[in-house]
């Protein structure tokens, strides 16, 4: 997936850093922009609701060039504010820093969400509808991983139950959804992101499905 981030990038750290007294990620500024384009992962409900926009992203580095931190310091509100997150903490490691460097200073970084090549478009009434239903269904989510904790321990009724599975269906989560989280899953692996990974998979065990049993066994013990 290309964005357009390269100019934006070289823009953001021209303004903002001096190289003498700033961190600077190696590879440079083309090669931050390459490391994001290459790692990201487009938000599976933001691309189904042609969502796009610039979240920023604030983090501190210490001496070693790992991020500390780090947080969304304006952002949307829904999974494309986590995709970001995820990518600036992918660079940790993969910076320079001055011997003379502040480390309790704040880097922002904008990451930008485009999916202008995948000829996706919705209008601005139907994104705000979509990003309010993200975060209605947040709440929705709790009560099914509410009821499988509980479940969990024995304490449920069949009606319950019944009540869970159409909310479920309510909310997609069906097989194609925990297989697309799954897939999703394996790419933060093939990365090198661990705990990005299992927070996925933990997901699909939390909504109440067996099929990221064996992937949580062997990554996330």
């Amino acid at each position: 997936m290309k964005l357009n981030l390269l100019v934006l990038f070289i823009f953001f750290l021209q303004a903002s850093f001096k190289p003498a007294e700033n961190p600077s990620f190696k590879g440079g500024a083309s090669g931050l922009a390459n490391f994001i384009n290459q790692s990201m992962i487009y938000p599976e409900y933001s691309k189904q609701n042609c969502i796009e926009g610039t979240i920023e992203v604030s983090f501190r580095l210490n001496s070693q060039g790992r991020i500390i931190e780090s947080k969304v310091q304006k952002g949307l509100g829904i999974d494309l504010d986590d995709e970001a997150l995820r990518l600036i903490r992918l660079t940790s490691g993969k910076w320079t820093i001055p011997a003379l460097y502040d480390t309790t200073s704040v880097i922002t970084l904008p990451i930008n969400f485009s999916l202008r090549q995948f000829n996706c478009w919705r209008s601005a009434t139907e994104i705000k509808a979509a990003i309010d239903a993200y975060k209605a269904q947040g709440y929705l989510s709790d009560a099914v991983i509410t009821y499988y904790e509980k479940k969990d321990k024995g304490n449920y009724t069949a009606d319950d139950e019944q009540k869970i599975i159409q909310l479920k269906e309510e909310l997609g989560y069906d097989d194609d959804y925990i297989s697309r989280v799954i897939d999703q899953a394996k790419q933060k692996i093939k990365q090198g992101d661990q705990e990005g990974a299992c927070k996925d998979l933990q997901f699909v065990r939390k909504i109440g499905s067996d099929k990221a049993d064996k992937l949580i066994a062997t990554y996330c013990k």
